[in-house]
């Protein structure tokens, strides 16, 4: 018997109004259902939402230090059920337990950061041309705001878009991705038993296109946050900003790495795995274009296959696993498009560009890590987003042309850089068009306490976390005192 878990308005669990539901599979072995989940429609969404008017007033007044106080015990909850938080990501993304218990981690390092930022909710005071006049500013909330995570790092990025916008005093309407359902559920009721009260955060399951659509049509909801892909946010941000609300969207990436001559090789290997093979490449900010010079490609060619072929492959759950599966059917088609698109053009399959069936695989979306070379900058595994474990690797001459190429995208997310060269690692770092950037570090690597966020067609709006995680949610007013 399948447990059929409910919407969250209000403080309530509550059916949705379409009377629909859904499976979340577990990616490792689709014929298990991991939970029913509710098909909302757009009622369900217009009742959170005006729930979530409704607790405005009152939580907004709340002084920020006390609801930074609530969102505090969060850690607590966090650090209590860690293991059950990671068995339940594993099930439902696929990824190795060690990923997993990364995941959470992370968001608890997330947390100690968020928390503290009410304390931070800083204006500032600003001397007059007069005398007599006391000039300040203040950071005040927005209202009912949307938030919109993906499947990749469910708990992490949910929390870190809800926390702050509740600190900053908003009340907040969560959509979670449809395959990750049961995880976003646990988000709430982290939420609920830290003290976070009714109707302040409203969660609704359901489809992108129902849902996500009335985040973007519905004037009620001032600001959406959105992390997924480039296609469905710059749709997203032009609705949500044609009728004047605010829009931030961390989205695609298709994220470059140079390795130089000088670079110390074998450490180099080591991150690009890290970076584009771990959680399948499943990262916005995940190595996809490894650029090389020619004179030590083939070495670097030679041991990235090796590590590729060394990776363990198979259910999460299971000790010395590296990869567990791609998150779901659709998933595993792109990735066996982009290979068979990457043969076609001409570029060399190293290793992997296979789904595996073997054994307890057969029922899962498993797929080998998979090492292209020979690859041109015309080629689309070059250019388009494949978010698997593939890599591409190009050749060139010199440094000046793979800095060149590294910055022949339209994403510009992350990047990093592998070099003893000070003066070359300087450069790359002032000229690469990327939001986050790194030098012999995976690009993947971040930490909680720094801004987070892409250039071109990778983000739109103001960073995510550290100094300025509240930029989003609030809006500044100025105040001019005459005594």
């Amino acid at each position: 018997m399948h447990t059929t878990y409910k919407n969250y308005i209000g403080g309530q669990w509550i059916p949705s109004e379409s009377g629909e539901i859904y499976p979340s599979l577990n990616p490792a072995n689709v014929e298990e259902i991991v939970g029913y989940f509710q098909k909302s429609n757009v009622e369900d969404v217009k009742h959170a939402i005006a729930t979530a008017r409704e607790a405005f007033p009152q939580w907004s007044k709340t002084s920020a230090p006390e609801r930074g106080e609530i969102l505090f015990n969060l850690i607590y909850h966090l650090e209590n059920e860690k293991e059950e938080l990671a068995q339940i990501i594993t099930k439902e993304v696929g990824k190795s337990l060690r990923e997993a218990r990364g995941e959470v981690n992370k968001t608890i390092q997330a947390m100690k950061q968020f928390s503290g930022e009410a304390t931070r909710l800083a204006g500032e005071t600003v001397p007059s041309y007069d005398a007599d006049i006391f000039a300040y500013t203040v950071r005040e909330p927005l209202g009912v705001v949307g938030v919109i995570a993906p499947y990749n790092f469910p708990l992490g990025i949910g929390i870190w878009k809800i926390a702050p916008a509740l600190i900053a005093g908003n009340t907040v309407v969560f959509k979670p991705a449809s395959n990750t359902s049961l995880i976003s559920v646990k988000i709430v009721e982290l939420f609920e038993k830290s003290g976070v009260p009714a109707g302040v955060l409203n969660m609704i399951t359901g489809p992108g296109s129902v849902v996500g659509r009335e985040f973007g049509m519905n004037p009620e909801l001032k600001a959406v946050s959105f992390t997924g892909s480039t296609d469905v946010g710059v749709e997203l941000g032009k609705a949500v900003t044609a009728r004047g609300g605010r829009m931030q969207a961390e989205m695609g990436g298709k994220n470059p790495a140079i390795i130089l001559e000088d670079a110390d090789i074998d450490q180099a290997i080591e991150s690009i795995v890290v970076s584009g093979f771990l959680d399948n490449g499943q990262r916005c900010t995940g190595t996809s274009r490894l650029i090389v010079l020619k004179s030590i490609a083939s070495d670097v060619t030679r041991k990235l296959v090796a590590k590729a072929r060394a990776l363990k492959i198979g259910n999460g759950l299971e000790s010395g696993v590296d990869n567990g599966p791609v998150i779901d059917e659709s998933q595993l088609n792109t990735y066996l498009h982009y290979v068979k698109t990457a043969i076609e053009e001409g570029a060399l399959l190293e290793c992997g560009g296979e789904r595996l069936v073997d054994g307890d695989k057969a029922n899962g979306y498993f797929v080998s890590p998979t090492v292209f070379s020979k690859v041109t900058p015309n080629m689309t595994i070059f250019k388009e987003e494949i978010f698997g474990p593939v890599i591409g690797i190009l050749e060139v001459e010199t440094y000046e042309e793979a800095i060149a190429l590294a910055n022949e995208n339209e994403f510009g997310l992350s990047s990093t850089i592998y070099t003893n060269d000070l003066k070359k690692a300087f450069h790359f770092v002032r000229n690469i068009q990327s939001g986050v950037t790194h030098v012999n570090l995976p690009s993947t690597y971040f930490e909680n306490q720094f801004p987070f966020g892409g250039k071109k067609e990778s983000s739109i709006g103001p960073r995510e976390q550290g100094s300025t995680a509240l930029d989003f949610w609030t809006e500044i007013k100025t105040v001019y005192m005459k005594p």
